[in-house]
């Protein structure tokens, strides 16, 4: 059994979280600039056993999707075509960036720390994961 993998897709800088390999605890990763996510991948499935990938899909309040599946759509139809083995499956995203504030906030994080964008988007990510876990159980 592979891990899943999650992604918070930004234009800028993209959340990373990922499974142990048994799937019980989603675990932050990292977090990267976009432009460099594919060539990330590639070399991180050739060391890591991943069956499947979670996106983050962006929806508004009242359910539509947000203008930022103009560029994850983009996204996904590379990585279908990078990896047709790999499944990537969409999952809400609504409100993971403000309860990866109130987690870091709970976990006693400095504010200094709490500003940094780039580990917001990594448990962001977690959280995606995390919820999408709790969605096949």
């Amino acid at each position: 059994m592979g891990r899943i993998l999650a992604i918070d897709y930004g234009r800028k800088r993209t959340g990373l979280a990922v499974t142990d390999i048994l799937r019980i605890t989603a675990n932050p990763l990292l977090t990267i600039d976009t432009k460099d996510l594919m060539n990330w991948l590639t070399d991180y499935f050739t060391h890591e056993p991943v069956d499947e990938v979670v996106i983050g899909h962006p929806t508004q309040m009242n359910g539509q999707e947000s203008e930022s599946m103009n560029y994850i759509r983009p996204f996904m139809g590379n990585f279908k075509k990078e990896f047709p083995d790999k499944p990537i499956t969409m999952y809400d995203e609504r409100f993971t960036s403000v309860l990866a504030h109130q987690a870091m906030i709970a976990g006693g994080m400095k504010k200094k720390d709490r500003q940094n964008k780039a580990v917001v988007d990594k448990i962001a990510a977690c959280i995606i994961l995390e919820g999408y876990l709790d969605s096949i159980k």
